[in-house]
Order: C-alpha cells, then sequence, then structure tokens
C-alpha cells in the first residue's frame, strides 16, 4: 500500500512485540481497508496477533436507536468476517480514549493503527490519544481514494479547485487491495474471538430510542456489496441523465454504506473501472465518489465552523446578513419542520420519505435545505435546523457530505454568487416551479405518500 496513506500521530517507536491494535472507527469494514491493511502488514512483519477494537460511546452527537442498531448490526457481520482471518475482535460501550488506552495496557500492545476523520470529535479523540498512550498511534486514510492530508493543505474553493489536484495523484493512489491472510498467531484469550449479542448491546447504550430502524437499506458489507454490483449493472448507465430525478431508480443507494465505512469508495471505483461500460457513463460517477466526496472531508477537515453558518465564506455572510430581516411570507419552528407541516407538498414529501426510509433523494436534499432558509428567521436558524433534522432521520448523517450539502445549499460554500434576491441574497435560489420542470413532481408525492 501507499505510504502516504499513513501518518503517525505521536513520536513513540515500536519497541515490543505485543499485539498490534486497529482501533476501528470510521471504517467498519474488513476488506477493502487500508488501516486494517496497515496494521495487518505490521503484525505481519513481527509475527504477533491482530486484534480490532470498537469502543462506542453512550452519546455520539445526536446519534439514536436508527444509526446504531444499522451501524451495530453491521459490526456484527465484519467481527465474523475477521475472525476468519484469526484477528481478534473487542466491542466495548465506553469512551474510545478511555477504551483503547484501556486495552493497550491489557494485552501490551505495540502500536495502534486507526482511521482517518476530518470531523471534530474524533479528531480530539485521537489528538488525546496521542498524548496519552506510550506506543505509536498512526492514522490511516482508508476513506478517500488520494488521502485528504494529501490532496491538498488548505480549505478548497470548490470541485474545480480540487479536481486538478486530486486526478494528478488520482493514479498513483488507487492501486488494487491486497489479500488479508490467516497466517498470524491468536491472542490467547478466547473472549477475543466470540461475537457480541446485538440486541444486548443496543439495549446497553443510553440512546434516544424515538427514531426507530428502517428496513429500506440491509447493513452490512454483503449488502453493500449487493448494491454496488446492482447500481453498476442496473443504474450506471442512466446515472448521468436521470440521477436528479427522485422518480427514477438512477442513483447508487451507497451513501449509507459509504457513511457506516461497510464499503469503500476506492472499491466502488475499481469495479466501475473494470466495468464494460464506456468511459463516458464512469467518469460522471466518478466525479460524484471521488471529487465531490474528498471535497467534502477537505471542507470539514479544514473548516473548523462545518456545523454551525459561521462557515459561510465573507461574501455569503455578507448577502444573508443583509437579507436577514427580509420579511418572509412563511415561518416555521422546528418542530413543524420535523412534522412535515408545511404549506409545501413537496417539501413535506422530501421530509417524510427522509423520516420513513432513513434517506431523501438526493437532489430533493438541496430544496429541502434551501426552503429551510427560506422560511425561518434567521440563517443561524435555518442551518441548525437543517443539521440537526438530517442527523436524526438521515442513515448517512454526521457525515462530512451531509454538513458539506447544508452550507452548499444555505451558505454557499463551494457555489458562486448568484442574481440577488429577498431573503436568499446572492445565495442559489431553488422554488417548486423549478422542480415542476425537472420532474413529475406530483409523481413523487404521491409516491411518497404510499410510505
Amino acid at each position: 500500500m501507499n505510504k502516504k496513506r499513513i501518518r503517525k500521530l505521536n513520536n513513540h517507536s515500536i519497541d515490543s512485540t505485543g499485539p498490534v491494535v486497529y482501533w476501528m472507527d470510521r471504517e467498519r469494514r474488513i476488506n477493502d481497508n487500508w488501516a486494517l491493511i496497515a496494521a495487518y502488514k505490521t503484525a505481519q512483519k513481527s509475527n504477533v496477533p491482530l486484534v480490532i477494537y470498537y469502543a462506542i460511546p453512550d452519546e455520539f452527537m445526536g446519534a439514536n436507536l436508527r444509526t446504531y442498531d444499522f451501524m451495530i448490526k453491521g459490526l456484527h457481520e465484519s467481527f465474523n468476517e475477521a475472525f476468519k482471518f484469526n484477528f481478534a475482535c473487542k466491542l466495548e460501550i465506553v469512551d474510545p480514549v478511555i477504551g483503547v488506552t484501556k486495552l493497550v495496557d491489557q494485552i501490551d500492545a505495540s502500536a495502534v493503527f486507526t482511521d482517518f476523520s476530518p470531523l471534530k470529535l474524533p479528531r480530539s479523540w485521537r489528538e488525546t490519544l496521542a498524548s496519552k498512550l506510550s506506543v505509536p498511534l498512526f492514522e490511516v486514510d482508508a476513506r478517500n481514494i488520494v488521502p485528504c492530508f494529501v490532496a491538498s493543505d488548505k480549505l478548497e474553493f470548490g470541485a474545480r479547485t480540487i479536481r486538478p489536484k486530486i486526478h494528478k495523484n488520482l493514479l498513483e493512489f488507487l492501486d488494487e487491495f491486497p489479500n488479508l491472510n490467516s497466517d498470524l498467531p491468536k491472542i490467547s484469550e478466547d473472549k477475543f474471538y466470540e461475537n457480541f449479542n446485538v440486541q444486548h448491546v443496543l439495549d446497553s447504550i443510553l440512546l434516544d430510542k424515538s427514531v426507530l430502524p428502517v428496513n429500506t437499506f440491509i447493513p452490512g458489507e454483503l449488502a453493500a456489496k449487493k448494491t454496488l454490483l446492482d447500481f453498476i449493472n442496473h443504474k450506471l448507465v442512466s446515472y448521468d441523465t436521470d440521477r436528479n430525478d427522485p422518480n427514477k431508480d438512477a442513483i447508487s443507494n451507497l451513501s449509507p454504506y459509504l457513511h457506516f465505512g461497510h464499503i469503500s469508495s476506492q472499491r466502488c471505483v475499481l469495479d466501475v473501472q473494470h466495468s464494460d461500460l464506456p468511459e463516458n457513463f464512469k467518469e460522471v460517477f466518478i466525479e460524484e465518489i471521488v471529487v465531490r466526496r474528498e471535497l467534502a472531508d477537505n471542507f470539514c477537515y479544514f473548516s473548523p465552523n462545518y456545523d454551525t453558518i459561521d462557515c459561510a465564506w465573507d461574501w455569503a455572510k455578507k448577502t444573508l446578513t443583509e437579507h436577514t430581516k427580509d420579511k418572509r411570507e412563511y415561518l416555521y419552528d422546528y418542530d413543524d419542520f420535523e412534522k412535515g407541516l408545511t404549506h409545501d407538498p413537496l417539501w413535506n414529501a422530501a421530509q417524510k420519505e427522509m423520516v420513513k426510509t432513513g434517506k431523501m433523494h438526493g437532489f430533493m436534499r438541496m430544496y429541502w435545505a434551501k426552503k429551510i432558509l427560506e422560511w425561518t428567521e434567521s440563517p443561524a436558524q435555518a442551518f441548525e435546523i437543517a443539521i440537526t433534522l438530517n442527523n436524526k432521520f438521515e442513515l448517512d448523517g454526521r457525515d462530512s457530505n451531509g454538513y458539506t450539502g447544508v452550507a452548499w445549499s444555505i451558505c454557499g460554500v463551494h457555489d458562486r454568487a448568484w442574481f440577488e434576491r429577498p431573503i436568499f441574497g446572492k445565495i442559489r435560489y431553488m422554488n417548486y416551479n423549478g422542480c415542476k420542470r425537472k420532474f413529475d413532481v406530483e409523481a413523487y408525492i404521491d409516491k411518497i405518500k404510499s410510505l
């Protein structure tokens, strides 16, 4: 693997023959996982056991039963896959810093590897661990094909500025994944080779259980691979022309699996490239899953205020401030939005789709967020409501793509200034009639009513 994916977060060296720990966090899969591969190669070199560790905090940025149910069921499947390679596994409900530190001491580990994340809370865990551990802590970007800290060293203006940087490095990092083998020694404790009970774990976490799991998506690596295969075989051919029509089944539906780390974007790109479709069909999807997703990680990594209106750039702050006191024809509070009680049947349908299925169509997410800006007292309130609803109901909530999508919709991040109008100022505008010109609005509303 390309060693530029790995960066060391402290100054310690590997000076013992203890097991190697892979603290699984963002990438919840065994296959096609560069962070796990790096840990495995290190353990293989010293012929020591590999321990996969997952720490579940009681509270993670408002995550609820829908989130944890999907995540833990996927982890259960991944642990079973890990046992095939003689990898030890342990899951605990504990603060990750406390859990990893305790495990390292308990098994006298020689090194810890973990996943890269651009978000503030996971980054704070890594920073604290780097100072607390007496062994080296390595961070591996297994999410982005071109690692976030390689692609750029600054906040990018938009897709047009990061695209050439990514394409310049793409071939260097777009390599095939090596195979894992069951050639490592096993750790002595048998409990590390026993899987957990999903329901027992869910019952043990202090979480909001009002948002129920959905059956629209099956969690885990196997389901993710089937979804990718279905997209390549049946949808990719119409992805370019039909992906913005919520009535057509043209989108990949991979976002929940990408968010939970059940599948690698690199695997998606490799399999798409290996398909027999013409190159022009592949390029549009690769633009979305590589350039746009990696732009989102860049935004969250270099913009500490990615989750508030303060992430807006100066031109957007100025134009939104100038129009904050503009008269709103409609005003709604958080409860109105959550229950889908606006005057707009299209917006209400989009909200219902998210609540009922755990995933709103990508085109509707833009319209949905922009209307929240139009129907609230201030851009700050709109941003907060949009982020809260997205994180509460979307399976891919609390993701760099979600934060960036709201920032694009409400405060023009990665966009340009448009013609000035009330409330929006120079932020790009969307309306009901514009949607009617793009797709059959009534058909979409009727479809959602049947959910």
